[in-house]
C-alpha cells in the first residue's frame, strides 16, 4: 500500500503505512451504529471506517461490505466477535471478499489471526489490559487498539493517559489509543504517548453519516462530561453509558429481576439476527469457557444487543442504553464524517507547525 501524500510528516504514520488509510484515524466499529454506511463516509474521508459485525448475521455482513466496496474505493475493517459460532466462516468472507483489516471486539483466537495473516489481512485487535496486549502481540497481531476507561460501550476502569504508555511499552507492534479523543489535540497527545494513531467512537456516533436517530444524536450533544456511568449491570462487563431514566431503574432493580429480562432479550435477539438457539448456546458455553462466566453473566449478555438496537434503530431512549465516553461533554456539533476528519487534521497540523517555529 502507498503511504498518504500532502501530508505532514509526522501524521503519516505506521498506521497509515499499515493499513493504506491517509489520516491516522479509525472510526470504531460499534454496535448497529458502524454500518456501511457509516464506514464509507469515514474512509472516503481519509480515516480507516469499521463494520461492526456484531449484530448482522452472515448475509446482513455480505450485504454491508458489498456496499462498502460500492461507494469507496479505499480500505476499511470488519470488527468480529472471536467467539462467535460463525467466527471462521466470517474469516473466510473477510477474506474472499478483500477487506484489507479485521477487527476483533473480543480477544481474537490465535489461529484466526494465523488465518487472516496467511491471507494478507491485517489484523488489529482491540484490548483494554497489558496482558491482552502482550497476548496477542506474542500471536501476530499487526497492531492493537487500547481503549482506556473514559471510552464509551464495553471498556476498563484505567484512564487512557495510563494505560497508553504502559501497552507501548510493552509490545513492539504499533498501537492505536482510544478513549477520550474528538479532536487534533487528543490526536497529537496520543502520538506524543508513542501511539501511532486514535480511534473514535462517539465522535463518530455525532456524525452526519452516523444512522443513529436525531433525536439520540441530540441526547449526546446536550449532556456533559460527568454525565454518564460505567456499570457491569447491563451484560457482566464494565460498560460506560450515558445515565437516564432507564439506566437508573437498572441499577436499582434485584439481579433476579435484570436476568430475566436477559433471557427475554436473548430471545428476541435470535428472532433478529435469524440465529439458531444451538449456535447461542455455542456462543454461551464459549463465553463461560474462555472468560469464566458464570450462568448468570452468560444470560446477561443478551441484554446489549437488544437494549442498543432500542436506542441505536429506533430511537426509543426510554427504553434502552444509550453508551458513548465522557468525551461527549466536549463535542457540541454534528458534522459529516469529511467535515470532521478535516478539522482533525488541521488541527493537529497546527500545533506541528507550531511546535515547529
Amino acid at each position: 500500500m502507498t503511504a498518504a501524500t500532502n501530508l505532514h510528516p509526522a501524521l503519516n504514520t505506521k498506521l497509515c503505512q499499515m493499513t493504506g488509510c491517509k489520516y491516522p484515524i479509525v472510526q470504531s466499529a460499534m454496535g448497529w451504529v458502524a454500518t456501511g454506511q457509516l464506514c464509507a463516509a469515514s474512509s472516503n474521508a481519509g480515516a480507516l471506517g469499521f463494520i461492526g459485525s456484531a449484530t448482522m448475521d452472515l448475509k446482513q455482513l455480505a450485504n454491508e461490505i458489498a456496499w462498502v466496496k460500492d461507494h469507496t474505493d479505499q480500505p476499511f475493517g470488519v470488527n468480529m466477535r472471536s467467539d462467535a459460532p460463525d467466527a471462521a466462516e466470517r474469516v473466510q468472507m473477510i477474506i474472499k471478499s478483500g477487506v484489507k483489516v479485521a477487527g476483533f471486539a473480543l480477544a481474537p483466537k490465535e489461529k484466526l489471526i494465523k488465518t487472516l495473516k496467511d491471507a494478507g489481512v491485517v489484523c488489529i485487535p482491540s484490548i483494554g489490559a497489558k496482558r491482552h496486549a502482550e497476548k496477542v502481540a506474542s500471536w501476530g497481531a499487526d497492531a492493537l487498539i487500547v481503549q482506556g476507561g473514559e471510552g464509551g460501550g464495553h471498556t476498563g476502569s484505567i484512564a487512557t493517559t495510563v494505560l497508553l504508555p504502559q501497552i507501548v511499552d510493552a509490545v513492539d507492534i504499533p498501537v492505536i489509543a482510544a478513549g477520550g479523543f474528538c479532536d487534533g489535540r487528543g490526536l497529537m497527545a496520543a502520538l506524543s504517548f508513542g501511539a501511532e494513531g486514535i480511534a473514535m467512537g462517539t465522535r463518530f456516533l455525532l456524525t452526519k453519516e452516523s444512522p443513529v436517530p436525531e433525536n439520540v444524536k441530540n441526547i449526546y450533544i446536550k449532556a456533559g462530561v460527568g454525565d454518564t456511568v460505567a456499570t457491569d449491570q447491563v451484560d457482566g462487563h464494565q460498560h460506560r453509558m450515558i445515565r437516564n431514566g432507564f439506566v437508573d431503574k437498572l441499577l436499582t432493580t434485584p439481579a433476579w429481576k435484570n436476568t430475566v429480562l436477559a433471557m427475554m432479550n436473548a430471545l428476541k435477539l435470535k428472532g433478529l439476527t435469524h440465529m439458531p438457539l444451538s449456535d447461542m448456546l455455542k456462543q454461551g458455553w464459549s463465553m463461560r469457557r474462555d472468560h469464566g462466566y458464570g450462568l448468570a453473566q452468560v444470560v446477561m449478555a443478551a441484554n446489549t444487543p437488544i437494549l442498543l438496537r432500542t436506542t441505536m434503530v429506533e430511537g426509543k431512549t426510554e427504553f434502552g442504553i444509550l453508551p458513548g465516553g465522557q468525551v461527549m461533554g466536549l463535542i457540541d456539533r454534528i458534522e459529516s464524517c469529511d467535515e470532521l476528519i478535516q478539522r482533525v487534521v488541521a488541527e493537529a497540523t497546527a500545533i506541528l507547525d507550531r511546535f515547529q517555529r
